[in-house]
């Protein structure tokens, strides 16, 4: 339903601003995010402020919010924030209540309406990347050394990866950095998620579908790899059709794809129709992708979508092939705990879709300090150079809205 209260369609940005302020303000678990190609932004809280830990499965989980590290905890669950308000903003049908609690949600509003700025210029923030003199011959070298793996044939592609610090200087207004993300990059997953526990926000725009599902039926996923700058050496944006890929960035693509269609495999479905691959962009930068569509009333199997979930994650686009060989090694190796870079996230049976996403391109913001966290996929045709420069790029995606 329409919620009236006084908050029209010219102050949409700042009602999300506010309902994002405020619902941190009482220590909610909060996620506000915008699907690929799409104009409204969704926002979910949790009025008890905790995650809990449950199995997903499609068919059975109340709507909510899942946001899962790279690795599990110990009882080896995903993170799910129910949804006690979810509210749907955009600047064609305003606000939008789809929540469960309806007076608390009118209650959440009406605060918000009373409490809506107006307009005031924002200083630019600026930041400042804390330099590591050593840290690109670091990535090099750990480069270098799985390359001699791959020689070994331990693993065919591993995917690695560093984080970026950055010191911003004053705290960051969100939702305005949020809604820029969401112009800049229109066909990512665009989201930022508060973690009450650890008063941490992370930020992110991927442009990577893990799984999806319709009330209808309609799973989808896609294998995504390869990355090339969107722009020619004098600057000039490139057409994606244009594109010219070398024989280790579609040897990489292939890797994903090939995986995805094991596990189709795995449990004995044929029926899937495949198209690409093709060049997409995302950003700053052209990758290359697959996608993959299942009926799955067609084929009488609705849960198919769960049991993908956990055969896909981690897939072979964060991690590597063979997966297992390739986790160990980034364990052993990496040097760092990943958290929820390279997991997964998105929206669960919220208006009857559940769209999760490969957690790329993200950034965790602690007060005014961040970390940007960037991967790339390593093939006995690496060279060490450009995947840091890859690395690099990928860096830009996020930090290029602040600059």
């Amino acid at each position: 339903m329409n919620i009236d209260v006084a908050i029209n369609i010219d102050t949409i940005d700042k009602a999300i601003a506010m309902a994002w302020e405020t619902a941190i303000s009482k220590g909610w678990a909060t996620a506000i995010w915008q699907l690929p190609n799409t104009h409204e932004v969704h926002f979910l809280a949790n009025f008890s402020g905790k995650l809990s830990y449950q199995n997903i499965d499609f068919e059975e989980t109340k709507p909510g919010f899942t946001f899962n590290p790279f690795l599990n905890g110990d009882n080896n669950l995903p993170n799910y924030i129910s949804a006690d308000i979810y509210l749907k903003f955009s600047k064609q049908n305003g606000i939008e209540n789809k929540g469960e609690f309806a007076e608390e949600t009118i209650v959440f509003l009406d605060t918000i309406s009373k409490n809506i700025t107006s307009d005031k210029t924002e200083n630019a923030i600026h930041y400042q990347v804390e330099t590591d003199v050593n840290e690109q011959n670091k990535f090099k070298q750990l480069i270098k050394a799985a390359k001699t793996e791959i020689e070994k044939s331990i693993f065919q592609k591993i995917v690695l990866s560093r984080v970026k610090k950055v010191k911003f200087s004053k705290k960051i207004p969100l939702v305005s950095y949020f809604v820029n993300l969401a112009k800049v990059y229109p066909f990512a997953f665009v989201s930022a998620i508060y973690l009450p526990d650890t008063n941490v926000i992370w930020l992110g725009a991927s442009p990577e579908l893990l799984v999806s599902k319709t009330d209808e039926g309609v799973f989808k996923t896609m294998s995504l790899a390869g990355t090339q700058s969107a722009f020619d050496l004098s600057g000039n944006r490139k057409n994606p059709n244009n594109a010219l890929w070398s024989q280790k960035e579609i040897e990489e693509q292939s890797f994903v794809s090939r995986y995805i269609i094991e596990c189709f495999k795995k449990i004995r479905v044929r029926e899937y129709i495949e198209t690409g691959p093709k060049t997409i962009e995302a950003g700053n930068l052209f990758h290359l992708r697959t996608d993959y569509l299942v009926d799955t009333k067609a084929i009488n199997f609705v849960e198919m979508a769960t049991v993908m979930l956990k055969l896909l994650h981690p897939t072979s686009a964060v991690c590597g092939t063979p997966k297992q060989e390739a986790l160990n090694y980034i364990l052993a190796n990496e040097g760092y705990d990943r958290e929820y870079y390279s997991g997964f996230l998105g929206p669960i049976n919220i208006e009857g879709q559940s769209n999760l996403f490969v957690n790329l391109r993200t950034m965790k913001i602690e007060g005014e300090t961040a970390k940007v966290f960037a991967g790339a996929g390593i093939t006995e045709d690496s060279d060490p150079e450009n995947e840091w420069l890859e690395t690099e790029m990928k860096t830009k995606t996020l930090l290029s809205i602040f600059e």
